[in-house]
């Protein structure tokens, strides 16, 4: 049995963690500085941490070849089968012309403002997509459906990666959490509560950020009231369901409402400069250069290889028909209503039989994976290391291929265009599926070689500013997986550890490692690779990298900052005080102006937000 070595490099904690991060820094360096095409980039690391885990941390090289494999096979199955279904229906969609429809149905029913769009796709269609099937969908499909509304394609992806954020930690149905709470041994109520209490503050928040770098601070003074209803209603939807009902459908129901929520408002609404941010619907030739509102100039585009309508920047049909009847309204909405539908239900516990029955649970079988399981010794924890692999034959993947196919059966969908869509699939993620596979056996090698467990130990040793610290924890773990879930298998019993060494809130710890996790999804190499799928800018992900790192950073430290006041303080009256103050003085320079049929009120942005906070501190 091989026994992790936590401390490898000089017996020092602090040079073996400098040694045990260069694997992510080589990724990180390779795909924003040198702009290699992510799978390189992933595999550069992978290679790297190979010889880090072998020659410094000692580990057999049958095992850490054993390691990858099982990582590999991960990263096929679930995950990519979860992507690639969600993918093929998109695919279909387009193929059969309802994706287009989708697109003038929100022409015609919401006001042509690019900032009206972008909170209704990236914000509150990207959360519904992430609370159904997650691991990079979301992404690929609102930037697709983005750029299909005028959208360059760069900046369709760098918002949708900073919308997709706070949907994280309840996504696939509150997996992330139920993951959680089976690594650390806490009861899932609580879990959830404490999550659903750290990220409404950001979901408030997440709609102002985005249209500052989208359209800066002078942008806001008019469109602040759209961004407001889109944050208030999912941030408080996803505060009362995660602390009242459960995991499972924050983001399901937050991301419906603030949808319903949003497009009701606009209907009796709109920003009085419209026609400044006006979205282009008209057919545009394709470019060679996208020229994008937050600061990437002259990128370098592919030329369009595909008729497919998503495959240039701002390509979008040849023209605009008129408004959709209800006929139509309904094939536009029915692709995404029946795979909602359908994971809810598979998904779910039914109490109609003992125990609860739940659909994706059939056939579940455990495998112990030959040659790893307890074969390496998990010294930080002193016990064996289990390596099982969970086969899932009715998993979230399988729901939505389920769906796909009830999609194509309700719309009528024949042979040829069911197929072609298929092979669309297999183009666009031909290179995310490398990605994803070899970002993913390195994650699993950093867990198995004892690299990841230095990592998390010389982060929680920091002592009494652990609280800001752990939420990186959850950051790199995710960066490395790509996944909340994977994030919080890797390090939620190691918060808890922690917590109660340094006498603090276990629970609070836990659910923090899963808030950090969110903030990394932005920069992972497979949601950025799955994201970029359906875009021009394929193997261009270092672009993508580079405009969102600083998002990344900048949101993880307001996490981190905002979590070191709870654990030492009985109430947060200190933090929420200091919030009242900044936003009194910042008000100066928000005044917003409200029009009504009386005249002209003014209503300050930072007191209606200060009375959000209320709420949810």
């Amino acid at each position: 049995m091989f026994h992790q070595l936590l401390v490898p490099v000089a017996n020092n904690l602090f040079l073996s963690f400098l040694v045990g991060f260069i694997p992510i820094l080589v990724v990180l360096i390779l795909l924003g500085v040198v702009r290699l095409p992510a799978w390189q980039a992933a595999l550069a690391g992978l290679v790297v941490g190979l010889i880090i885990a072998i020659a410094v941390w000692q580990m057999p090289v049958g095992l850490a070849a054993n390691s990858v494999l099982n990582g590999f096979v991960f990263a096929l199955l679930p995950v990519m089968w979860i992507v690639w279904n969600a993918m093929w229906l998109y695919n279909i969609t387009v193929r059969s012309g309802k994706f287009d429809l989708f697109r003038r149905w929100m022409i015609f029913n919401v006001p042509p403002d690019k900032r009206i769009l972008l909170l209704i796709v990236g914000f509150s269609f990207g959360a519904l997509m992430e609370g159904i099937a997650g691991f990079g969908t979301p992404v690929a499909i609102g930037s697709a459906l983005l750029i299909a509304l005028g959208f360059p394609a760069l900046e369709a992806i760098t918002l949708t990666l900073i919308f997709n954020t706070t949907p994280v930690a309840f996504g696939a149905l509150g997996t992330p959490i139920t993951t959680l709470a089976a690594v650390t041994g806490l009861h899932v109520a609580p879990l959830s509560a404490m999550v659903g209490r750290q990220l409404p503050f950001f979901a408030l928040l997440l709609p102002f950020y985005a249209m500052v770098v989208f359209t800066g601070f002078r942008s806001l003074r008019t469109v602040w009231p759209a961004a407001l209803v889109a944050g208030v209603s999912f941030a408080i939807t996803q505060f009362a369901v995660s602390n009242f009902v459960g995991p499972e459908l924050p983001d399901v129901l937050a991301a419906l409402v603030s949808l319903i929520c949003v497009i009701l408002f606009v209907q009796v609404w709109k920003p009085r400069d419209v026609e400044q941010y006006r979205a282009n619907f008209a057919t545009t030739s394709p470019t060679t250069t996208d020229a994008s509102a937050i600061g990437e100039q002259n990128v370098p585009v592919p030329a369009a290889t595909d008729p497919s309508p998503v495959d240039s920047d701002t390509a979008v049909p040849a023209k605009i028909e008129g408004r959709p009847n209800t006929g139509e309204t309904v094939r536009a909405w029915l692709p995404w209503v029946v795979v909602s539908l359908v994971v809810i239900i598979a998904t779910l516990k039914w109490p109609f039989v003992k125990g609860g029955f739940q659909l994706v649970a059939v056939g579940l079988q455990p495998i112990n994976w030959p040659g790893l399981n307890k074969a390496v010794y998990l010294t930080l924890y002193h016990k064996p290391y289990a390596a099982v692999y969970n086969f899932q034959p009715l998993g979230t993947g399988t729901m939505i291929l389920v769906a796909v196919v009830l999609t194509a059966l309700l719309l009528g969908i024949g042979p040829r265009q069911f197929f072609l869509a298929l092979a669309d699939t297999w183009r666009q993620l031909r290179f995310a599926i490398l990605t994803v596979m070899l970002i993913i056996g390195m994650a699993y090698l950093y867990n198995y070689s004892g690299m990841a467990y230095t990592l998390g130990m010389a982060v929680a040793s920091v002592g009494a500013v652990f609280p800001f610290f752990s939420v990186f924890l959850g950051w790199i773990a995710c960066f490395l997986s790509g996944s909340d879930t994977s994030s919080n298998a890797l390090f939620g019993n190691l918060q808890v550890v922690a917590a109660r060494q340094l006498n603090l809130s276990p629970v609070l710890m836990a659910a923090t490692n899963s808030s950090g996790a969110v903030m990394s999804k932005m920069i992972s190499p497979q949601n950025v690779t799955t994201g970029v799928s359906t875009t021009s800018l394929a193997g261009k992900e270092g672009l993508i990298v580079r405009r969102t790192f600083f998002h990344s950073i900048i949101l993880a430290t307001l996490l981190g900052l905002r979590l070191s006041f709870r654990p030492y303080e009985r109430s947060c009256r200190a933090f929420h005080a200091a919030l009242h103050l900044f936003l009194y003085v910042f008000n100066v320079r928000l005044k917003v102006y409200l029009h009504s049929v009386s005249g002209c009120c003014t209503v300050t942005l930072a007191h209606l937000v200060a009375l959000t906070l209320d709420i949810l501190l």
